[in-house]
This record gives C-alpha cells, structure tokens and sequence, in this order.
C-alpha cells in the first residue's frame, strides 16, 4: 500500500485556519503588572470615582439646585456651592432652576447663560454663548458652549471664573429651546 508523502512546504491545516492560529499566538502580550490595593502606588494616579448625583425633575428656584447640590458626593458640593456663591454674588438678579437634571443659572428676558452637572472625576460647568467670553473656556463640544472640568484635586481659579460669570450674565444666553423638547424661556 503506498503511502502519501506531503510536501515541507505544504501544511496540512488550510491557510486560513493556519493564519489565524499564528497570529493568535503572536498576538499574546506579556501579562502586564496588575496594581492591588497593598500596592504604594496604589489609588496615586487615579481619581476617586464618585456616585451620579440625583437626577431631579424640572423645578424653578433656589430649592432644586439646592436639592442636587446635597445629592452630589462631598468634593463635588464643595465645588457646586462654590460656584453657586459666586453667582449670586456677581449676578444678583439671577434666576435658578434645574432643566434636564441640571442646575441652570439665566437673567430674565436675556435667558440662560451657565449650566453644572456632576460627573463621576469631575464637575462640568458650561457656558451656553461661552465662545463670547474672553478669554474663551477650554473645552468646546458644541457650536457655541464651552465648558470647564473642575477635577477634585484641581484648584478653582475663582477670579477667572468670576470674570467669565459676569461675561456670559451681561451676554444674551440660551433661549431654553423646544417647550416642545422640555425647555423653557426664562
């Protein structure tokens, strides 16, 4: 009975199922260092991250931003209550509210001009005519808002932030969109 000879050069296994299993197992990387808890490097480099603060319904008023400042994790309320302090001492004829479960700041008949919300590493405060202000905030997502993330570990520059309040106070704001879509004017 003869018996079959296969070539060196030609496998046995398909090209494909061959070219998979190698690139498989080239494709293994070293198993990197895995921090732990008992590590000293541990928890240096990374923030804490923080529990969402409550998601409120549409009010007016002082109450509801006052209501999800207690929500938000101790760092993130000192920030939030910082920024509130600074807005009432510079804008006084301020209006508050919370739309789309976020404090909102506006003046009447000019609409809103600053909004915050709470994430899990930072406090997001955006100015809705942002690209008017001097100079221009540093984060830009949308077509005119620009924004700051105030980090726990990062210090407040209250006097910049000051300027910009009373910028986007005396600039007309954000009509509030849609009734339709859950805004509102002021």
């Amino acid at each position: 009975m003869p018996t079959s000879k296969v070539h060196p050069a030609r496998s046995v296994v398909p090209a494909a199922k061959a070219s998979k299993s190698t690139k498989a197992s080239a494709k293994k990387p070293a198993a990197a260092k895995a921090k732990t808890f008992n590590s000293p490097s541990a928890g240096k480099a990374l923030p804490r991250k923080a529990r969402k603060p409550a998601s409120l319904p549409k009010s007016d008023g002082d109450a509801g931003v006052q209501a999800y400042i207690a929500s938000m994790e101790p760092w993130q309320a000192a920030i939030a209550k910082r920024v509130d302090a600074l807005v009432v001492k510079h804008v006084p004829d301020v209006r508050k509210a919370v739309r789309w479960h976020s404090p909102m700041y506006g003046v009447e008949g000019q609409g809103w001009f600053l909004a915050f919300r709470g994430f899990q590493y930072h406090v997001k405060l955006g100015f809705f005519k942002g690209t008017s202000l001097k100079p221009v905030p540093p984060i830009g997502e949308f077509r005119d808002v620009r924004s700051l993330d105030v980090r726990e570990s990062d210090k407040l520059d209250e006097t910049q932030l000051a300027t910009w309040i009373e910028q986007a106070a005396s600039n007309p704001g954000w009509d509030g969109g849609s009734p339709r879509y859950g805004g509102s004017p002021l």
